[in-house]
């Protein structure tokens, strides 16, 4: 069967043929940042022996059902998701709502569900001012729509002014520049970025603000002043996909899916046929705006 494989570290995957599986019809199949981590060597957990076969999250069809899948080390211990067909628990698959396209479903996975929880872990509610910094990322999109879903008031933060625009679309009641400073305060700041972003932010942290952290694509380190975490009574919150359970990460699924289904939730997704699996792979690691699906 056709599938896509990783030779050697730090190299593209390739369309190759391998021996044939039962198991679920593969879909769809999303690229992460982790999929092309785990290729590099630099994830920290390791890689499956080589070659292996990438990718950590699928939409697959299931007898009569279409389901999600992600976890059992697929993609970061065993072989991937990047093929026709992968065995997989079926204790283990989500069901996905009905009519939902199948690469809208899996970008909901992995980077839906980074966006959308730490909006549910700060408790965002009707009365809150919420600043998303690196709004015009998918994460970050999928946060600021999460926050107005919630009746909050949204400021979107990036660097990209076209792609800022572009967050009116999504709700965004306004627009800052990252490194143009903030003219009002937030009660909640959700990051993806770390570094002199979030640094710069907490100067416009209200009292008692909170701060969900769940990325560093800024940087990983931060100097934060200990005048304004502690002047200000701050909670600066941490969190990671990782720390879910299976339990955990089906009801966020749902929860993403079903938003995206309904269309109170959008997601940009750029396609890919496995053939062109370099090219995908290329717009991955160029830092793709969309979520890059197979």
């Amino acid at each position: 069967m056709r599938a896509a494989q990783v030779h050697e570290l730090g190299s593209a995957p390739e369309a190759a043929e391998i021996r044939d599986d039962d198991g679920l019809e593969i879909l769809a199949v999303a690229l992460n940042p982790l999929d092309l981590a785990v290729a590099a060597g630099r994830f920290y957990a390791g890689h499956p022996p080589l070659p292996y076969v990438p990718g950590v999250e699928a939409v697959a069809r299931a007898g009569g059902r279409t389901v999600y899948v992600t976890g059992e080390g697929r993609g970061i211990r065993v072989d991937g998701f990047l093929a026709e067909r992968v065995a997989f628990p079926d204790e283990q698959v989500v069901e996905i709502p009905e009519g939902l396209d199948a690469a809208i479903a899996v970008a909901c996975g992995v980077a839906g569900i980074a966006g959308w929880m730490p909006v549910v872990r700060a408790e965002v509610s009707d009365s809150d001012r919420v600043l998303v910094l690196g709004a015009t990322g998918t994460a970050g999109s999928v946060a600021l729509q999460a926050a107005k879903l919630r009746g909050a008031r949204v400021v979107a933060a990036g660097r990209d002014g076209a792609r800022l625009e572009k967050t009116m679309e999504l709700g965004a009641d306004a627009t800052v520049r990252l490194g143009d400073g903030y003219d009002e305060e937030f009660d909640v700041i959700i990051d993806p970025l770390w570094g002199e972003p979030l640094a710069q932010a907490l100067e416009a942290a209200a009292p008692r603000a909170r701060i969900v952290h769940f990325g560093q694509s800024a940087g990983p380190t931060a100097t934060l002043p200990s005048s304004l975490v502690r002047g200000k009574g701050l909670s600066i919150l941490g969190y990671s996909n990782f720390l879910l359970t299976h339990v955990e990460m089906s009801a966020a699924y749902r929860e993403v899916a079903q938003a995206a289904a309904d269309g109170s939730l959008r997601i940009d997704v750029e396609r890919f046929p496995l053939e062109r699996i370099g090219d995908a792979w290329a717009a991955q690691a160029a830092g793709a705006k969309a979520v890059v699906v197979l």
